[in-house]
Formats: C-alpha cells, sequence, structure tokens
C-alpha cells in the first residue's frame, strides 16, 4: 500500500517521493534458462520453427487481434513486420534443441515513467503446461526489473480469457480491475481485465519462480509435485 505524505507547501496529500531517474528499453538479449531461453525474434531464423509449431491450431490466435494465418508465406510477412518494431518489441521463446516454440512481446514501454506490459503472447500447443512456458515468464520478468530498471510491470488480457486471466494470477500478478468496451478486436468488443506486478513485489514472485523450477519439483512423468501459487504462498 502507498501511505500519502503531505505537500509541505499546502497540506495536500501526496504520493511518496520516487527515484525519477528512467528505466533502460528492451534489447536485443538472449536469456538463458535450465528449460530453453528467449532470444529477440528473428524471423529469418524462427519463422519456419514457429510456423510448425502453430499450424493447424487456429486456437491460439482466438484473443490476438491478428491470426490465424492461412499459410507459412502470410505468416512469415507477418513476422517479419512484428521484427521490425520496437513496441511491441518481440521475442522468441526456445527449447532447448533451439527451436522456436512461442512468442512473447514487452509493450507499452513507458521508460520515464519505469512501467511496461508483458503481451501478445503466443504459445503452441507444444510449449503450453510445460515447464519452459513459466520459465520464460521467469527470465522476461527479472530481465524487466533488475536489468531494465521498471517499477511496474503489466498484463492485460480480453476478460473473457479465462486462461490469460488465470495465468497472470499463477504468475504472481494482481488483479486490479477490468476496462469495459475497451477495444474493438475482430469486430467484436473486448472488455479489458488489468494486471500488475510491482517492483518490491518481485522478491517474492522471484523465489517462487525458482523454486518451482527446480527439476526435484517434478516427478518422473514431469508433473509438478508444488504448484507455483503454492511455492509462492508458503513464502
Amino acid at each position: 500500500m502507498t501511505f500519502a505524505k503531505s505537500d509541505p507547501g499546502n497540506g495536500r496529500p501526496v504520493g511518496p517521493a520516487v527515484d525519477p531517474k528512467s528505466a533502460r528499453e528492451p534489447g536485443a538479449i538472449k536469456l538463458i534458462g535450465r528449460y530453453g531461453s528467449v532470444e529477440r525474434l528473428d524471423a529469418s531464423r524462427h519463422s519456419a520453427d514457429l510456423w510448425d509449431a502453430v499450424q493447424g491450431y487456429d486456437d491460439v490466435w482466438t484473443y490476438m487481434s491478428y491470426g490465424p494465418f492461412p499459410d507459412a508465406a502470410t505468416f512469415s510477412t507477418w513476422l517479419v513486420g512484428r521484427e521490425q518494431l520496437e513496441d511491441p518489441f518481440s521475442y522468441a521463446v526456445l527449447d532447448t534443441h533451439a527451436h522456436a516454440l512461442g512468442i512473447a512481446t514487452l509493450r507499452e514501454i513507458r521508460p520515464a515513467m519505469r512501467v511496461i506490459e508483458i503481451g501478445h503472447i503466443v504459445y503452441s500447443p507444444e510449449l503450453q503446461h510445460t515447464p519452459l512456458a513459466t520459465e520464460a515468464q521467469y527470465l522476461l520478468a527479472r530481465y524487466v526489473f533488475e536489468t531494465l530498471g521498471y517499477r511496474r510491470y503489466e498484463w492485460r488480457c480480453n476478460a473473457l480469457n479465462r486462461r490469460s486471466y488465470r495465468a497472470a494470477l499463477r504468475f504472481g500478478f494482481t488483479f486490479e480491475g477490468v476496462f469495459r468496451q475497451d477495444m474493438i478486436v475482430k469486430g467484436r468488443n473486448r472488455d479489458t481485465a488489468w494486471f500488475a506486478m510491482l517492483d518490491h513485489e518481485w522478491p517474492r514472485a522471484r523465489a517462487a519462480f525458482e523454486k518451482w523450477l527446480e527439476p526435484q519439483n517434478f516427478d518422473g512423468g514431469g508433473r509438478q509435485r508444488l504448484r507455483l501459487e503454492e511455492i509462492r504462498n508458503a513464502l
């Protein structure tokens, strides 16, 4: 909770003082984990893998403002355009064999306010519900808070997208409310659910991520022994 201070000039309540330094913008860095890695999207290297991973699975695009794509060429052209954007800044999620299985972006980048958002997350079925799917979120959050210096990390999704809603809570974001009639996407109304994680909340979230990702948290079949929320709540 943020406690109000009083302005010495007029006695009105004001927020606590904050270091005005700016955060850094995302860059073409490679983030290496135990189960895979995250690196800047490169259409020339990642397009074929990503198309193989998502083709035929049109439901991964349901809540996106783009997709599904009719063929590899159209998908590749779209991917080239995404690579060229600085906001959103796109990353590919790779397995230990350097096969690209998904995309995530850092977007709505406001370095002066030290606010940034994780969004445009496209996880192929092969990536979904795997340790790497969670590890990619951990790697990006650590990069945002510890390397780039942001103080607020946002997550937004269609309020009807229950998977994204649950994922945000699972990763340690706090639900902040719904913006009604926020967008028109593919000709349909979108109410947007807002979540955020703050810099002082990150150490606890980081500790939970790291404990969950330990190999001993998975049985011989790769099933988790403790849920991420259970670990975080116990800290």
